[in-house]
């Protein structure tokens, strides 16, 4: 008879997966480790999660929420204004690249990390994530009528993106990090009149 899990295990592999994993990247981490640090055995991680991209995808999906959260948080504190939502959007943002041990965006790191991987489960995670989120600033410029709106869309989506970038790659020692944070806000608050 095969044992009851306990509760909280399931969360308790996710959340060890889901550090190693954005620390180390997917393809660094195999299952060995995720069942050591998680200290479950082979059978309770696979009981949970079937395949090692089911539980990448729930790392996604995790990310995704949290996400969710303070992105509408910003929205709310910026109140109506679409404005003022778009460059709180990139506000945050700007916060978020600023956090000690931040490693980049989970989902352009696993895009990066696993470019020939477009039908599996998590890369649809971090597709539809990021088409989302495009999908939001689309939305709030639409609001603006601005006589090129998909121009300012790809201007913003490029503001965002490269926060991301420079975030991941750049010493949590470089003074340079805040400076090109405000930089971006400053940016996105020219492009957008606000």
């Amino acid at each position: 008879m095969a044992r009851t899990p306990a509760p909280g295990t399931r969360e308790r592999i996710l959340g060890v997966a889901s550090r190693l994993f954005y620390e180390n990247g997917v393809r660094a981490v195999g299952m060995n480790r995720i069942i050591i640090e998680a200290g479950t055995g082979k059978n309770l991680l696979y009981q949970h999660f079937p395949a090692k991209s089911d539980l990448v995808a729930a790392y996604l999906e995790g990310a995704r929420e949290r996400r969710a959260r303070t992105t509408a948080r910003a929205l709310e504190a910026a109140g109506d204004d679409p404005r003022e939502q778009l460059v709180a959007l990139v506000a945050e943002v700007a916060t978020t690249v600023r956090r000690p041990g931040f490693r980049g965006c989970a989902f352009r790191n696993y895009l990066a990390e696993f470019p020939e991987d477009d039908g599996d489960a998590p890369a649809a995670v971090a597709h539809a994530q990021l088409a989302e989120t495009r999908a939001q600033l689309a939305e709030l410029v639409g609001r603006l009528g601005v006589p090129d709106p998909d121009r300012l869309v790809e201007q913003l989506w490029l503001i965002v993106d490269g926060l991301f970038l420079q975030a991941a790659y750049r010493d949590r020692m470089d003074d340079r990090l805040d400076p090109a944070a405000d930089a971006a806000v400053d940016l996105a608050r020219r492009l957008v009149g606000a």
